[in-house]
């Protein structure tokens, strides 16, 4: 039997506009820097600048959210947030990223993640996650939130709504000795008993002087090892799903839709494991 969705607009990419120009005087990041093997704890020199880059991520990705409305496109959110990101001396992450053509994602309702940015209007009643990096001082910092458009159904507000509270559920069982395994039951816990799924193949990831790297964070049950050790930045950044989990990756290479049209939503934050506990550095 068809599962009941809510009533909202099954996306169609749009066109998508030239690479924006980025000055001589913001320095690409090396993006293809060697990785940890292993997760690598920072310094406290290196937390310091964790935290600046963290902030201003954080602070694109309110300011821009707060801008949109009905009738804006993808595109014109792209620029808002590169135009912050280059005034503020940072390079927009996701830029030239294995490829990826603009400084941001935009994940419009049945696009589950790695929307890129493009001429299409948002519309009332559109749910849409807007994912964040930038790349200060050699450092990234990683955060998304999903948006509510104009007038959004109930089961839309429902489902974004959850996947917050399982985001911060799993970020508050977060702490030195804690089995990386506690993230992935809590957020599908959240998700099953909210009659919701989590797709499962996007993970969060360590992040630092390299965009991604260990330890992969898994956001659904898994038996994959490895402890939380003091010193480590990570990003949780589940999606939950109101259909099946199943996605597709489209011909441009990164925009990943549900086979269903079932919405998704998806929250991040970067996060550090400190003595006590940990700190959301976004």
């Amino acid at each position: 039997m068809m599962r009941y969705f809510g009533h909202y607009d099954i996306v169609k990419l749009g066109n998508v506009s030239p690479i924006r120009r980025v000055p001589s005087n913001v320095k690409e990041p090396e993006f293809f820097v060697k990785k940890p093997t292993f997760p690598d704890l920072k310094s406290t020199e290196e937390i310091k600048l964790m935290r600046r880059s963290c902030k201003l991520a954080s602070y694109i990705l309110e300011t821009v959210g707060d801008s949109i409305k009905v009738g804006m496109t993808t595109d014109e959110i792209d620029e808002k947030v590169h135009n912050m990101a280059i005034e503020n001396g940072a390079y927009p992450s996701p830029l030239n990223y294995k490829g990826f053509p603009k400084s941001c994602c935009t994940s419009v309702n049945n696009v589950a993640c790695h929307g890129i940015p493009d001429d299409r209007q948002l519309v009332d009643g559109d749910i849409i996650n807007l994912d964040v990096t930038v790349c200060l001082d050699g450092f990234h910092g990683d955060c998304s939130a999903t948006y509510l458009v104009g007038n959004v159904d109930s089961p839309g507000i429902h489902l974004v709504n959850i996947t917050y509270e399982a985001l911060h559920a799993a970020i508050s069982a977060c702490g030195p000795k804690q089995n990386f395994t506690i993230i992935g039951q809590i957020v599908e816990d959240i998700a099953v008993q909210n009659k919701l799924d989590v797709i499962s193949c996007f993970t969060g990831h360590g992040i630092g002087r390299y965009f991604h790297g260990p330890p992969d964070i898994y956001h659904c049950y898994n038996d994959y090892g490895g402890q939380m050790e003091i010193g480590m930045t990570f990003t949780i950044e589940p999606i939950l799903t109101q259909g099946r989990d199943e996605v597709i990756i489209l011909e441009d290479g990164w925009t990943a839709m549900t086979t269903d049209n079932a919405r998704t939503a998806q929250w991040e934050h970067t996060i550090l494991i400190t003595e006590d506990g940990c700190e959301i550095l976004t």
